[in-house]
């Protein structure tokens, strides 16, 4: 018998776990239903990419995603005007556009302005009308040689730093690391009082 003033012990374990069950076993026919949509997709936009337009080389945000480059919502005004490219334009070339977007870095903007004018390169533009060809549509030679691009358009990758391997040597053990940076530092605080009283001390020596 339990001791003292407690209560009665009453195991809950009736719960019925299997009438929460939730199955999926739909997922095959989902998995054939998604691939058919693709394909009439694919087939809608032709000869667009399939993967939708080009988008630009960002860096992720915040410390733990900012060494890494993903796809961006869409190339900035000041990109596109480095290529040549109106905001008009763009999006009815398969070219992403993001008005709100500023250059921080010159390194974003050459390797995103670089990213277009290869893009540019390869770009097959077809007439509005067929037949009718205008200024700055490709020829007839080359779209009928013009296949629609399956999967990723120009994908980006991260690319992995080598890890160079270095033998240490007894040089390097001989350095003291920790007083050379504390002399570095002292150097560093006293460097403008050392200017000023060069400057004084020259200043002297004219008189």
């Amino acid at each position: 018998m339990v001791k003292h003033n407690n209560v009665v012990p009453n195991g809950h374990f009736k719960k019925h776990w299997q009438n929460y069950v939730k199955t999926w076993f739909n997922q095959p026919a989902r998995k054939t239903r998604r691939r058919i949509a693709r394909q009439k997709k694919a087939v809608k936009i032709f000869p667009r990419p399939t993967a939708g337009p080009l988008r630009p080389i960002v860096n992720g945000q915040t410390l733990k995603y900012n060494m890494k480059v993903r796809a961006g919502r869409g190339f900035s005004l000041e990109e596109l005007k480095a290529v040549g490219i109106s905001k008009k334009l763009a999006p009815t070339i398969g070219i992403a556009v993001d008005h709100r977007r500023k250059n921080r870095s010159l390194e974003s903007l050459q390797a995103n302005t670089q990213r277009l004018k290869t893009y540019k390169a390869k770009l097959s533009v077809f007439p509005i009308v067929p037949g009718k060809f205008k200024n700055g549509d490709s020829s007839a030679e080359e779209l009928a040689t013009t296949t629609q691009i399956q999967g990723q358009l120009m994908p980006i990758t991260n690319e992995r730093r080598t890890v160079e391997l270095v033998h240490i040597s007894d040089e390097i053990k001989s350095v003291n690391a920790y007083q050379k940076l504390r002399l570095e530092r002292t150097n560093k605080r006293h460097h403008g009082a050392r200017l000023k009283k060069a400057a004084e001390a020259e200043k002297e020596d004219k008189k």
